[in-house]
């Protein structure tokens, strides 16, 4: 387990335009330690699915319940179970997984109001930047589960449509939980498609569902079977001391 204390605010210094150019190598290299610090954390967590949704959820919240039973189908098929790792569906999700007995991983965030790593992870490495933490979630998952959320579930799951649509990652299924609450989504799409900015099969580039079930078939089709997964135990020391 990693138990890294957030950072001091103060250290989000890469959007505040140029720098002397040493400045500018020290912020490049934070940035690559922090990516090395992210390998060798979650390098032997096993075949992951990650799961985005809003911090905000409490635990009598629909939704949480909702995060809870992905948790769970995502364990019984063997998914190590990534998040952001913070409250909310996240914490949802991470619990779920770990009731059923699975495995349970989170890329916290570090934020001006300190965000801490939820109790449900059996490991977790805290992020400055946050597309290195978007870089981590998708690197060692096999598919998306989104449930709903706000700004941030919007960022994380269009840069990662983007990717797929793009295809700078391939076979990578994504499932969109909670049919009313992505329906207005559905009517965006459709706008675009209309107005010609995406073509029409993009729509078939994830899966929207309430049933839990059929999220887990979904991923067995398209992950599980499409690359032979099998699931595997998270190592507790490795040579570089992960």
């Amino acid at each position: 387990m990693t138990d890294n204390k957030p950072k001091s605010k103060d250290e989000i210094v890469l959007l505040e335009g140029p720098r002397p150019r040493l400045t500018e190598f020290f912020l490049a290299f934070r940035v690559f330690i922090e990516f090395i610090r992210g390998f060798r954390v979650l390098h032997f967590v096993g075949p992951c699915v990650t799961v985005f949704g809003s911090a905000r959820f409490k635990e009598d919240h629909p939704h949480y319940q909702l995060g809870m039973k992905v948790g769970a189908g995502l364990a019984n098929l063997g998914f190590t179970v990534m998040t952001g790792g913070g409250p909310g569906a996240m914490e949802a999700a991470n619990r779920g997984a770990k009731e059923a007995g699975g495995r349970s991983v989170g890329c916290n965030i570090e934020l001006p109001h300190e965000q801490y790593p939820n109790r449900w992870l059996d490991r977790w490495v805290n992020i400055r930047y946050f597309f290195v933490r978007k870089v981590l979630l998708v690197k060692y998952s096999y598919g998306l589960v989104v449930l709903p959320g706000g700004f941030g579930t919007l960022d994380e799951f269009a840069e990662v449509l983007t990717l797929i649509q793009t295809k700078k990652i391939t076979n990578y299924p994504m499932i969109l939980m909670g049919t009313q609450y992505w329906d207005k989504f559905l009517v965006f799409v459709d706008e675009m498609i209309l107005e010609k900015t995406i073509d029409p099969e993009d729509k078939n580039l994830f899966l929207i569902t309430d049933d839990v079930d059929e999220a887990m078939q979904y991923l067995k089709t398209h992950s599980v079977e499409r690359f032979g997964l099998r699931p595997a135990k998270m190592h507790r020391r490795g040579i570089l001391g992960e």
